[in-house]
């Protein structure tokens, strides 16, 4: 079976972006009505957050099972975890660039003693528990039940990972399991399917409250600092994961075209977790193996936040020039080794990009947590640069561990970003089962 094209005006990407317009429209004009919108935008994301934990594990599950070594799987983690490293390095260091040369914050003279620190009391409470180490720890759950009914990601993908290396090492006695697993698999992206129907919905009603609630003229106090913080996510997108992509021999643009349907999505519900499930079954049809997906894709949202990485670091040095506090070299490059530790836990907590920078500026010293009230009002705004960054961050990273695998089928890949038909994958199939080496 080959893909059937639509009309564009049938299109689900067609419709998020009137979604989306609507919304912008009725924030606007209707800033109560738009407030009132709120729970729909949350309720869609929590019904794609429902479906999360039982597809990853699915996912992973049926992929590592059906590899021949297990030391693929450390392997794969291995690559992955340092292409995650390197990139976020190169984040930080682009936001720290940037930041210095635009110096959104200078003339604002902000006094710490003045500032609402009551406002980010909690931020500042949670900060003290957020230590690498305590990050670490949760990785681990209480139990396994607890990990699928809270959603946490990494409690679940490492329960995944040990079930698929189980599943491997008992060979022929586990093939029953693989195929319910494979059904169960098939059936759950059905469902999200169903639930992404409601997309446009969700992202309109989101924005419409992110409107509605803020306010346009929100943008205009701190309006030097957004336009930073897009023109680097941009920079970021268009420079550093462009060149990565043509080295790993595909065009960004045509990627980028490929999701954009997810695109509109985060940008609506200023949330890259709404498309997780969609995103690793693009990047199965796409011609990466089911196997490096299902590593890649749960982890590097929480360890490959390239846009959370640039944000961080442009607000940490916000405050640092908004409260006239001078940062000597060594203190920047300091942020961005602390940065490099604490950000990875941004995703795993609600507020957690507040928390992590507020556990980051405590270890700095010299910057005043109490300067994150400067931030409070516009930080909404500049969710939906991290969170498409992070996505597109996170589909460059599983095209180029991929490769880097031999696990990428390069020629169904071409027809994918061309546009052309190409055969549906049967459900449970590995995307690379006869990838180019």
């Amino acid at each position: 079976m080959t893909v059937k094209k639509h009309a564009f005006y049938h299109t689900l990407y067609f419709r998020v972006v009137c979604g989306i317009v609507l919304g912008i429209l009725i924030g606007i004009l209707f800033p109560d009505t738009g407030k009132m919108l709120g729970p729909l935008g949350e309720a869609f994301i929590k019904l794609i957050k429902m479906m999360i934990a039982p597809i990853i594990f699915c996912t992973v599950v049926v992929g590592i099972a059906k590899m021949g070594h297990m030391r693929d799987v450390g392997r794969v983690g291995i690559k992955a975890l340092i292409y995650f490293e390197v990139m976020s390095t190169f984040a930080l260091i682009i936001g720290l660039v940037v930041v210095n040369v635009l110096r959104p914050g200078a003339g604002i003279n902000a006094d710490p003693a003045t500032l609402d620190s009551l406002a980010i009391a909690d931020y500042a409470s949670a900060a003290q528990h957020h230590t690498t180490w305590q990050f670490f720890m949760n990785i681990i759950p209480t139990t396994v039940v607890d990990a699928f009914a809270k959603g946490e990601i990494l409690q679940v993908l490492l329960f995944s990972i040990l079930f698929g290396i189980a599943l491997n090492r008992v060979g022929t006695h586990g093939a029953g399991v693989i195929r319910f697993l494979e059904e169960i698999g098939r059936v759950l992206f059905q469902i999200i399917e169903m639930i992404m129907q409601l997309a446009p919905i969700g992202a309109g009603a989101a924005m419409a409250m992110t409107i509605g609630k803020y306010g346009l003229g929100t943008l205009l106090s701190l309006g030097e600092l957004m336009a930073g913080v897009y023109m680097t996510c941009i920079l970021f997108v268009f420079v550093v994961l462009g060149l990565v992509a043509r080295f790993a021999g595909f065009s960004l643009w045509r990627f980028l075209v490929y999701i954009r349907e997810e695109i509109f999505i985060v940008l609506g519900t200023s949330s890259s977790e709404s498309v997780l499930p969609r995103m690793m079954e693009k990047m199965e049809r796409l011609g990466c193996d089911r196997s490096v997906v299902g590593l890649v894709i749960p982890t590097g949202y929480s360890f490959n936040l390239d846009g959370t990485s640039i944000y961080l670091t442009m607000a940490a040095i916000f405050i640092a020039q908004a409260t006239n506090v001078p940062l000597t070299l060594g203190d920047q490059l300091t942020i961005i080794g602390i940065l490099l530790l604490t950000s990875k836990g941004a995703a795993a907590v609600t507020g957690g990009g507040f928390i992590t920078l507020a556990a980051t500026l405590s270890s700095v010293g010299k910057v005043p947590v109490a300067g994150l009230t400067l931030l409070l009002g516009v930080d909404r705004f500049m969710s939906e640069a991290r969170a498409i960054t992070n996505l597109i961050g996170n589909g460059v990273a599983t095209m180029v561990v991929a490769k880097w695998e031999n696990a990428f089928d390069a020629k169904r890949a071409a027809r994918v970003l061309n546009g052309d038909p190409v055969e549906e994958l049967p459900s449970g199939a590995d995307t690379a089962d006869n990838p180019v080496r």
